[in-house]
């Protein structure tokens, strides 16, 4: 049998260990982001039923629907978007700080500019919302079994719903801007 040589460069078989960068985890505070997420659930659920429930008396009446109603019903619809997108994040454990300061950031102006609207509506020169609600609901308080009461009620109701919405309209805000500065502080604890 004649033996055979094979060259150097032959015998090496060339295998490359296919590893991925480490993945850098960022630890965050557990029951910050929960109480964050439970809070900004409710503000965008409640915005979104209050003006949904506006949405359909401005059409029962036949009147003319504006347009701050379905923009915040958007936003609010956008921000439930990005909790589900966080919480997957989550999941996946590849929860990226910068990730959470660019997305909040945007819905921080979104909310803003539905705040600054809703403040308007609500305390703005006359005719307001808030001085229609002093003149007809809270200096002209109604009793009895009658429609009248019936339609004081009512009233009232949308009165406190647009109080409710200025209100979460403002704890979201301010909510956003918690998230962002607790992003920060994740980042740079981190390094």
């Amino acid at each position: 049998m004649a033996a055979s040589t094979i060259s150097g460069t032959d015998l090496y078989v060339y295998e490359r260990e296919r590893r991925s960068p480490p993945i850098h985890r960022y630890h965050w505070p557990a029951i910050q982001l929960n109480v964050w997420m439970i809070v900004m659930l409710a503000a965008s659920f409640l915005i979104i039923g209050v003006f949904g429930s506006f949405i359909g008396i401005q059409q029962q009446l036949d009147l003319y629907v504006p347009w701050y109603f379905s923009y915040f019903i958007t936003v609010s619809g956008l921000t439930v978007g990005y909790i589900i997108f966080l919480l997957w994040l989550m999941a996946q454990r590849r929860l990226l700080p910068s990730l959470v300061i660019i997305g909040a950031f945007v819905l921080f102006v979104l909310w803003l500019v539905g705040l600054v609207v809703i403040s308007i509506e609500l305390w703005g020169p006359a005719g307001s919302v808030s001085i229609n609600c002093d003149n007809l609901v809270w200096n002209n308080v109604r009793h009895g079994n009658n429609p009248t009461t019936l339609a004081w009620l009512e009233q009232r109701s949308i009165c406190q719903q647009w109080q409710s919405v200025f209100a979460f309209a403002l704890i979201g805000d301010i909510f956003l801007l918690w998230i962002i500065i607790m992003a920060v502080q994740v980042f740079y604890d981190d390094q």
